[in-house]
């Protein structure tokens, strides 16, 4: 396995989410669960105040940003760097004004205006590719094949125009998307997770990968959530091997146990 990738642990701060949607909703749960993620062994925290799984209902921006309120004036002072998972325009403005260090936008940054204006930021920015670059996924059937080239168009073109706004190439970090992200045959998912080192040299770019509980996992298995934990392991240390830079997980503490029997086993072998 290549260097072990850092591991972004999902705080959702929804109602909706598919995997633990109001769980964390109240700004004090997603606080303790933040901190058991970080005890967990996370190396960032990502703040997502709203769902983009296909039955989603629309969050308002300004219900975002009270959302990620009190939960980053808690957190922002604490031992790991935050990202935060949003696409509404109002709400990426609201990370780059509170120098957030990672934003994750699931529509890759299509406005141009926000180009411009995550541009004038210190922050990495995660460029997520999905079928139809939109607010949430997609249960649209798509070949394995339409899914792949369908990935390489979108990051030639997404990457020029960001370092054309002025975003150096070293803050770009590439999402080709899983699951619903990528329609609904899960063989899609499946190639793209064995295609990790080619986008590393293609797009020149970290590699972020987002498996965990996805639906591609569950209809490969015949699983529900709540017991979708060894195929989203299984399915995550595969992309550490493939090389992932980053993984974002629910599961921090899973993972990462995982992580470090598999660098003793090699270390003994």
């Amino acid at each position: 396995m290549p260097n072990p990738p850092d591991l972004v642990a999902i705080v959702n701060i929804t109602e909706d989410s598919f995997s633990d949607g109001g769980r964390f909703l109240a700004p004090d749960a997603a606080i303790d669960h933040a901190r058991t993620l970080a005890a967990s062994g996370a190396d960032w925290l990502e703040l997502g105040p709203a769902s983009s799984n296909p039955d989603a209902g629309h969050v308002d921006a300004e219900t975002q940003i009270e959302r990620l309120g009190p939960v980053f004036a808690a957190l922002k002072e604490g031992p790991l760097p935050l990202s935060v998972d949003a696409t509404d325009p109002a709400v990426l403005e609201w990370a780059v004004e509170n120098s957030i260090p990672m934003i994750n936008d699931i529509r890759g940054f299509p406005d141009p205006a926000t180009r411009e204006r995550v541009a004038g930021s210190q922050a990495r920015l995660v460029v997520v590719h999905s079928l139809l670059e939109a607010s949430r996924a997609t249960r649209d059937r798509v070949t394995p094949t339409e899914v792949l080239a369908s990935i390489d168009r979108f990051f030639d073109q997404r990457l020029e125009e960001l370092v054309a706004a002025g975003v150096s190439q070293d803050r770009l970090i590439v999402d080709p998307g899983m699951g619903f992200f990528l329609g609904s045959d899960p063989l899609a998912s499946v190639a793209v997770l064995n295609r990790i080192p080619e986008l590393r040299t293609r797009f020149g770019c970290p590699v972020f990968i987002s498996v965990s509980r996805k639906s591609f996992l569950r209809t490969l298995t015949g699983k529900t959530i709540d017991k979708a934990g060894a195929a989203t392991l299984t399915a995550e240390l595969h992309a550490a091997r493939e090389s992932a830079d980053y993984l974002r997980t629910h599961d921090v503490g899973a993972l990462r146990d995982g992580l470090t029997i598999e660098a003793a086993l090699r270390e003994k072998r």
